[in-house]
């Protein structure tokens, strides 16, 4: 290795093992995308690997779920959707965790301890208030992106402050103390200081907020409206209710997840930086 240590073979063997493990699943969920539905039915996907010549291969799948559901509009209002969802979040935590970090006041540690018994609260359970407060007898914005930006900042901002506050806890206080001296104010420290350096924990949490965002059903089936659908309930909507379609969701869903592995990629760089740093400190 690089530090001069001998490699360990049991390590790359169990590694490459576990990538198998991994990688089994969505190598299962390509093969039947490409298969008829009676096939798929009657023999596993492995025996079309075993028999690719003899394999009845097609692509009608994927020209049925781009025929079956606007996929276009449903990528379009994906995206409306999803990236107000994560800037918006992330932008309010950013400032929450460098209060809990670089600043005191009176309750801060019962208040942080508050947002992280937050985090074990199941979703779920606020789903009936929310669509009051929501809907026609609320704010009557339920059926309007708003009402999802709103749900999704309210649902991640808790693990975000969390994440990002473990993470500032790392940084060097002398940089802010430096910063004092030279008569900086709270703001000019954390756009031109801790924003700079703590840009690994944004963009791995920027990740991981996009992801469930995009790969959201049921708060997306709920406070949204059948014409700003977003491209996973359009997926769910292919499925009839004797099954019917069940051939078309593998096809589906490789085709959303097109824009989710473009955005990890361009930032896996710094997802695990981003995510383990801090880890044991705060």
């Amino acid at each position: 290795m690089s530090d001069g240590r001998p490699r360990s073979i049991f390590a790359i063997v169990v590694m490459v093992l576990l990538c198998l493990l991994w990688t089994m699943p969505t190598l299962g969920l390509l093969v039947t995308s490409f298969r008829t539905r009676e096939d798929a039915a009657s023999t596993g996907w492995w025996s079309a690997l075993l028999n690719p010549i003899t394999a009845n291969w097609t692509t009608a799948n994927y020209s049925g779920v781009f025929e079956g559901q606007d996929m276009g509009t449903g990528f379009i209002n994906s995206l409306v959707v999803a990236i107000p969802a994560t800037v918006i979040p992330i932008m309010f935590a950013a400032f929450a965790a460098y209060a809990f970090s670089f600043m005191d006041f009176r309750g801060k540690d019962l208040l942080f301890v508050s947002i992280v018994a937050v985090m074990v609260v199941p979703i779920q359970v606020a789903f009936a208030p929310m669509l009051d407060i929501l809907g026609p007898r609320g704010l009557g914005i339920s059926g309007q992106y708003i009402s999802v930006w709103l749900l999704h900042t309210g649902f991640g901002m808790p693990l975000a402050i969390y994440t990002i506050r473990n993470y500032m806890a790392t940084l060097p206080r002398t940089v802010i103390e430096s910063a004092k001296i030279d008569g900086a104010t709270h703001f000019q420290t954390f756009w031109k200081l801790i924003v700079p350096m703590s840009v690994p924990v944004i963009a791995a949490f920027a990740i991981l907020q996009f992801l469930w965002v995009w790969n959201d059903l049921l708060i997306a089936k709920l406070f949204l409206n059948s014409g700003n659908a977003t491209v996973i309930v359009q997926l769910q909507q292919l499925l009839g209710t004797q099954g019917q379609g069940a051939e078309l969701l593998t096809a589906g869903a490789f085709v959303s997840m097109v824009l989710p592995m473009a955005v990890f990629f361009a930032l896996q760089r710094y997802f695990v930086r981003g995510l383990t740093s801090g880890a044991v400190k705060g």
